[in-house]
């Protein structure tokens, strides 16, 4: 008869697997802490996207409102009927629907409900468009309502809580930002200009004293943070809206100025 050899089989031994095991949870975690740092840099480049992408937007709809502050209507007939054809010989003049000298620009310190950091108002009227039969107001309010009335189209910013508000010239107040840490107002008004020695002082709305209609500029700050919590070395800090140095609490902090000049200050109301 033939035998029957029978070969002995071999197995890895409990060292090996241990080894192997090791090795395995090694190369695990060397990748979770290439992912985790870059799910972490991603986070935080996405974050201070976001935040510049706010500020602009913030700053495009305050731009447009400051720099059409205290604007009125051009008639080029002015001693004509709405409507009348204008020939070269008519009389032009300057249309006012509101006080130039109190709704152009004004604002309030610390205000409590129902009061705004910055106010600008102008002047509301209809032109003839191509895309309307009749003549139609093509300007909006900070929301980007279209005003039908003739009279002032104003918009009003304030911060409540980490949200600045903006209510249009219905006065209804809606957010056009959050995680806004503070929003700072600084009005430029010039003095001595009656006298030929003209100086401009910065100050905030309380130094302005009422005299609105010698605010030539204004200086808007916001300071944005961010939704993803950061490590941060301690004691990191950054200059705020007020100059000063505060902790930056581990988020992505951003402060952002804009100067505007109120170009129709110096007008006859």
């Amino acid at each position: 008869m033939n035998k029957i050899k029978f070969r002995r089989q071999q197995g890895a031994t409990l060292v090996e697997l241990m080894v192997g095991i090791v090795i395995g949870l090694i190369a695990i975690g060397v990748a979770l802490g290439a992912l985790f740092v870059s799910r972490n840099v991603s986070g935080g480049v996405s974050d201070i996207s976001v935040i510049q992408q706010q500020a602009a937007a913030v700053f495009r709809t305050i731009s447009t409102q400051i720099r059409q502050a205290g604007s009125i209507r051009l008639n080029l007939a002015a001693q004509k009927a709405a409507g009348t054809p204008v020939d070269p010989f008519d009389r032009v003049g300057f249309e006012t629907l509101f006080n130039k000298e109190t709704q152009t620009i004004s604002g309030i310190d610390a205000p409590t409900a129902g009061q705004f950091e910055l106010s600008v108002g102008y002047q509301n009227y209809t032109e003839s468009s191509f895309t309307n039969a009749a003549p139609v107001s093509l300007l909006r309010d900070c929301l980007g309502n279209q005003i039908l009335a003739a009279g002032i189209i104003q918009s009003q910013f304030r911060l409540t809580g980490t949200e600045l508000m903006c209510a249009g010239s219905d006065g209804v107040a809606q957010p056009i930002a959050r995680n806004v840490q503070d929003f700072n107002v600084v009005y430029l008004v010039q003095q001595g200009g009656d006298v030929g020695t003209p100086t401009i002082q910065r100050t905030n709305a309380a130094g302005v004293a009422g005299n609105w209609s010698n605010v030539f500029a204004v200086e808007v700050c916001i300071d944005l943070f961010g939704d993803e919590r950061v490590d941060l070395p301690a004691g990191t800090q950054y200059v705020n809206c007020q100059g000063q140095l505060t902790d930056s609490t581990n988020r992505h902090r951003l402060v952002f100025r804009n100067l505007y000049q109120i170009r129709s200050q110096g007008t006859p109301t």
